[in-house]
């Protein structure tokens, strides 16, 4: 009989997850209508987030993207999948994301003047957030000492 090991996965996600909601404050506000939901990243430059979601086998057309009151709300609403009208029987399907949507709060530190920029490619929804002046990364500055 081999011996029973506790799972480090339930310990490490939640490790991640503190880490990003202390970092940036994303809030946690993902509502799952059906299967999983599609996984982001975040990166960060001088001047831009970055914010990119997995999503293969979707359209453009598939998504709603909006920033309203520094709340970033990605989603999708299910349509009726013409392959599931009965021509098609899945014995397991795993990699078909059905209605879902994210909220991420980006605590007042992007632009909200029209320069968002969102494009799907390779499987990927891509949104550039330009951040604000002060939101910037600022260059270290010497301080003489008189």
């Amino acid at each position: 009989m081999l011996p029973v090991t506790k799972s480090l996965l339930p310990t490490v996600s939640r490790f991640f997850d503190d880490d990003w909601n202390n970092l940036f404050d994303w809030s946690n506000n993902m509502t799952r209508l059906d299967h999983s939901l599609p996984l982001v990243n975040v990166i960060e430059t001088e001047d831009d987030f970055f914010v990119e979601m997995a999503a293969p086998g979707m359209r453009k057309e598939d998504f709603h993207v909006e920033l309203n009151n520094n709340i970033l709300t990605i989603s999708r609403e299910a349509k009726e999948d013409e392959k599931e009208n009965g021509a098609i029987k899945y014995s397991r399907r795993e990699f078909s994301y059905k209605s879902f949507t994210r909220s991420f709060n980006l605590n007042n530190q992007v632009l909200d003047n029209g320069k968002i920029d969102a494009t799907y490619r390779d499987g990927i929804l891509r949104i550039k957030l330009p951040k604000k002046e002060e939101a910037k990364t600022k260059p270290v500055r010497l301080i003489q000492i008189s």
